[in-house]
């Protein structure tokens, strides 16, 4: 198994990606980490480490996507970035996975046009997992596709009921769309139809769910278009790191605060672990003819070291020829299998909605 890390990307890098591709390389049986980047800069942040007998190459790529680029600048104007590079790698096949933290919009824009979607994808999209009562939930997409058609939210409830069988080793995972109520009046155009849809489907398909359920334990996939998804998911971010620190803010207010923290200071380590992103790493592009992870911009070496992990566990249980087949044997879009996706659409609907 190898694994291509963009080296430059996040916020920063290539201090804390270097440490966490190097942590992967000596804990995870893997063939080898290619790191790439700036050669001299990586080549700086690796002689600070005892590899071990664990195989950290380096690859140069003199370019680097900034986190407020365009993702159209990554493709026209920066051909030798390293989050490009990186892809080409795995076109290549000199690697079997892609791991990055910089810009989000061109890892997705570069693994699109290189790597091509996989057989029956309208849209790839982001599968962010999420903490639960019950164990982990699956928010489909995560920032991927802002403006969406009933068939691409669909395609997401397949693809992420793929994943979550994947994750969590249910085998008919509940898939949920996300919605302002939970009553079948409540929604706007395309979360009506795209509910007719689903309710006809072979999936588990639970109705409609709130943004509270993404935790609640309720589904185990929350499909949704990825405005809706990104502003759920940043939402869930600020929230864990406001309570963070106002709850260090009220324990250092009193010694009587002070003392009860010592007497529940494992069950806060506990929390702490199970609501931490890094333990999940990054994010998959489904959809794509490749593995491409996606990590947040201020991912830390352990973020690194598990998208790693992730990544390799991906290829390693050939997710990609699951959801291709998942695709071309779903309930709905088998009955209409053949045209194009605006005819396939246009016959759902008739056939649904009438």
């Amino acid at each position: 198994m190898k694994v291509a890390v963009d080296a430059m990307g996040g916020d920063n890098a290539p201090e804390v990606i270097v440490e966490g591709a190097v942590w992967a390389a000596k804990e995870l049986a893997l063939e080898e980490v290619i790191l790439v980047g700036d050669q001299e800069r990586v080549e700086r942040e690796l002689s600070k480490y005892r590899l071990e007998g664990a195989k950290v190459t380096i690859v140069h790529a003199p370019q680097v996507v900034e986190m407020h680029e365009p993702p159209a600048r990554a493709l026209r104007a920066k051909r030798d970035s390293s989050v490009s590079v990186a892809v080409d790698l795995m076109k290549e096949g000199r690697s079997d996975a892609v791991v990055t933290a910089g810009n989000s919009g061109a890892a997705m824009a570069v693994s699109m046009w290189k790597l091509k979607k996989l057989e029956g994808v309208e849209r790839p999209a982001l599968a962010s997992i999420h903490p639960t009562l019950t164990g982990v939930s699956v928010l489909i997409d995560a920032g991927g596709n802002v403006d969406c058609k009933p068939i691409h939210l669909v395609q997401f409830a397949i693809m992420g009921e793929m994943y979550a069988r994947f994750i969590s080793a249910k085998a008919h995972p509940r898939v949920g769309l996300l919605s302002n109520g939970t009553e079948d009046s409540k929604g706007n155009e395309l979360t009506k139809t795209v509910h007719a849809i689903l309710k006809k489907s072979g999936l588990n398909y639970i109705g409609y769910v709130e943004g509270r359920d993404i935790y609640s334990g309720t589904a185990d996939v929350i499909v949704c278009d990825g405005f809706v998804g990104n502003v759920a998911l940043k939402s869930s971010e600020g929230i864990a790191e406001s309570f963070g620190a106002m709850l260090k803010r009220e324990i250092q207010r009193s010694l009587w605060a002070r003392i009860g923290y010592f007497f529940m200071r494992s069950a806060l380590e506990n929390f702490k672990h199970r609501v931490d992103y890094s333990e999940y790493g990054g994010v998959p592009l489904l959809g794509i003819n490749g593995t491409c992870f996606i990590c947040h911009g201020h991912s830390s070496a352990k973020a690194i070291k598990n998208a790693i992990r992730a990544a390799s566990e991906y290829v390693r249980r050939d997710i990609n020829r699951l959801l291709i087949e998942a695709l071309r044997d779903s309930h709905e879009l088998k009955k209409f299998a053949g045209g194009t996706a605006t005819k396939i659409w246009e016959q759902i609907k008739e056939r649904v909605m009438h």
